[in-house]
């Protein structure tokens, strides 16, 4: 019977170990029973070179599902992510071994890339590869700061913790998104509405008027004639309109895509009028939930710190966040750092204080993040309620405009028609 060398997590830490199995999945089966996490299960050498070369070997499930492996790295979308964590934290949190718990998943019956995932890790992990780094291998949706809590949590073995965790803030992360796209999607209906509106009478209501002034002699108002002029312009040069439409997308994108061009647009974002403020605010929540994650987890402050900078998306952000983590490990207290590096309000750094001074940072940060994110909701609620009646009055304005002029228009007709 072969023998299986091992490296497995168990409740007194990492132990190593030799075991005989019949194949693979016995011996994952065995240590399963033990109650032991596998981080490395390969044949011992001592009992390889003793197995016959003419033996034949039963074709396995897994051998088979590696056939229909994929060919390149497995995309998931947010909300799979989200319901990937949330499964495997629940099978994890349950007392079901990491293996097992890819199993079920495995045999989802809903035909998603979940599954597939479910199925490339099984395989990964048992061939003796960590699940931080199967999954850094197989997903690039999880991203380095996902992957690099993984690791910590094999290592600590709260491995269920900080999945769960993980789920909260991807849940967390997922509605924020949702509720900024849904807010944005009356006022896009509205303007597109608008635009449409206006192109029907520019390019056909007022011609159409036109010409029916030209019969009877009358004049347009000012303002339509430079409606109707433009309207022109558009009938007979719309490719030269369009040549330039494309070719500044093109430059803007080009410029957009260069290195340094990366810090002045994010700076640039940051300084809008009324979204700049939800971004410096969606940025300050997303910081206090990793940190609380982090430091909730036992992690250094300085580690803590570099994995959040790893999440920031905002280049300017990433950037300035890199001289507080220099600040941190120098020795300075992080409401110090954060202050120094004025990207924080005043009310989180008081927060931060007074977790520092009673001991308990991760639960003055997590407060500090439901605060912020309580903060962030008004904000976008603000910005939905104020763009939809802006978007309205402006509409309102253009079709006001429009109409006055076709109806001062239809005035003349009638005055130079009884003139005559």
């Amino acid at each position: 019977m072969p023998t299986f060398a091992y490296t497995a997590q168990g409740p007194q830490g990492m132990i190593q170990g030799e075991l005989e199995a019949q194949d693979r999945a016995e011996a994952f089966a065995a240590l399963g029973r033990k109650r032991l996490q596998p981080m490395r299960l390969e044949l011992s050498a001592s009992k390889s070179s003793k197995q016959k070369i003419g033996t034949t070997v039963k074709p396995s499930r897994v051998a088979s599902s590696a056939m229909n492996r994929p060919n390149g790295p497995i995309q998931l979308k947010l909300p799979q992510v989200v319901l990937f964590t949330e499964e495997l934290a629940d099978l994890v949190g349950a007392g079901i071994q990491l293996e097992p718990a890819l199993a079920t998943m495995e045999r989802r019956r809903e035909l998603s890339g979940i599954k597939v995932l479910a199925a490339e890790l099984r395989s990964k992990i048992r061939d003796g590869m960590s699940f931080a780094k199967a999954l850094a291998a197989t997903s690039p949706s999880f991203g380095n700061l996902f992957c690099a809590l993984a690791t910590a949590g094999e290592a600590s073995g709260t491995l269920s913790a900080i999945l769960k965790r993980q789920a909260a803030y991807l849940r967390s992360l997922q509605a924020l998104r949702s509720k900024v796209l849904f807010a944005m999607i009356y006022p896009a209906f509205l303007i597109a509405a608008a635009l449409g509106v206006t192109l029907v009478f520019i390019l056909y209501l007022i011609p159409k008027l036109t010409e029916m002034l030209d019969s009877t002699g009358g004049t347009l108002p000012l303002g339509a004639q430079i409606i109707l002029a433009f309207s022109e312009f558009c009938k007979s040069y719309w490719w030269m309109a369009a040549l330039g439409a494309v070719c500044t997308f093109i430059v803007v994108k080009a410029w957009l895509t260069r290195p340094e061009s990366e810090i002045p647009w994010a700076r640039f974002k940051l300084r809008l009028p009324i979204f700049g403020a939800v971004l410096k605010a969606r940025f300050q929540v997303q910081f206090l939930e990793t940190m609380a994650n982090l430091v909730g987890n036992g992690l250094p402050m300085v580690q803590a710190m570099q994995l959040t900078h790893q999440a920031i998306e905002n280049p300017y952000y990433h950037r300035e966040f890199e001289k507080v983590i220099d600040w941190v490990a120098e020795g300075m207290a992080l409401s110090r750092a954060l202050e120094r590096s004025e990207l924080f309000p005043p009310l989180l750094l008081d927060m931060v204080s007074v977790g520092e001074q009673t001991g308990d940072l991760s639960g003055a940060l997590m407060k500090a993040a439901e605060r912020f994110d309580k903060e962030l909701e008004k904000r976008v609620d603000k910005l939905s309620a104020m763009i939809q009646p802006l978007i309205v009055f402006l509409m309102a304005g253009m079709v006001g405009i429009m109409a006055y002029l076709m109806i001062t228009s239809i005035f003349q007709t009638i005055t130079s028609i009884q003139t005559k």
